[in-house]
């Protein structure tokens, strides 16, 4: 059986999505409950790694498991096995052909940016508190240069292992509510921290410190020791992964998050 999931994470305290021999890793716990319950292993494919301390609302992922299962059971148990800052959304049969990266044809991030004097001690671990005001119509001008297809180099991480820089943007939103900032962007595919780089040169444009023309410069150079600082982890989400078909969605994180926002 292929099988594909859907899962929510809070990544505060895991090193990423992926395996790894430093830290503990929300594919680790899961891959582990997994073989606790068909007592083998078995390997977890998502459709893409997400960095430490970074959440996700809609992450897929496929497994071929060794035999047939109840698929209730299954989620029940993973989510019984699994710590409260895993769950798994939705659990059900696939095509044999289902792979969670390459059928993937877009994904959809959000960064969430507290701009308010003070930090928000309910959503400490799900923004990124910047206290100085940002100006929203220099960052949205400056935002409209990402739609298209480009050279992202810019904003890619060192280490990157992408074959090539060009990436298509489909969308590229941000929206405020009281001193919640929501970035949204939607994407073919994505360099290593390119969100997080976007947002951190964003972040000076609404400061005054880069002008739009000059953020929309960046694409060209393609140097990204030009480009502004990388924004920390915490208000990153992957909320949705898009296919031909489309999968079933999980809420967005906004929709996660907002119980939890201040009245």
């Amino acid at each position: 059986m292929n099988l594909k999931l859907i899962i929510e994470y809070d990544g505060t305290d895991y090193h990423g999505w992926q395996i790894q021999p430093n830290g503990r890793t929300v594919q680790e716990v899961l891959e582990g409950a997994l073989c606790e319950i068909l007592r083998e292993k078995v390997r977890l494919h998502a459709s893409g790694r997400t960095d430490a301390g970074v959440h996700a609302a809609g992450q897929v992922a496929h497994l071929h498991c060794p035999r047939p299962v109840d698929l209730r059971k299954l989620q029940r148990g993973l989510n019984a096995l699994t710590p409260p800052d895993i769950a798994v959304k939705e659990l059900e049969s696939a095509a044999d052909s289902f792979d969670a990266r390459r059928d993937a044809r877009s994904r959809l991030y959000e960064y969430r940016i507290w701009n308010g004097r003070w930090a928000s001690a309910l959503l400490r671990r799900f923004t990124c508190h910047v206290h100085r005001p940002l100006d929203l119509t220099a960052m949205e001008e400056a935002m409209a240069a990402l739609e298209g297809e480009h050279d992202f180099s810019s904003f890619q991480a060192s280490g990157c292992d992408a074959a090539h820089p060009i990436r298509r943007v489909h969308s590229s939103t941000l929206t405020r509510d009281g001193d919640l900032l929501v970035y949204r962007i939607e994407a073919n595919a994505y360099l290593r921290h390119m969100v997080r780089n976007i947002v951190g040169t964003l972040m000076e444009v609404g400061w005054g410190e880069r002008t739009p023309s000059e953020f929309a410069a960046l694409l060209k150079l393609g140097d990204r020791t030009l480009a502004g600082p990388t924004a920390p982890p915490q208000g990153l989400f992957l909320v949705e992964v898009k296919y031909e078909q489309t999968v079933a969605q999980a809420p967005s994180a906004s929709m996660t998050l907002n119980r939890f926002a201040p009245e």
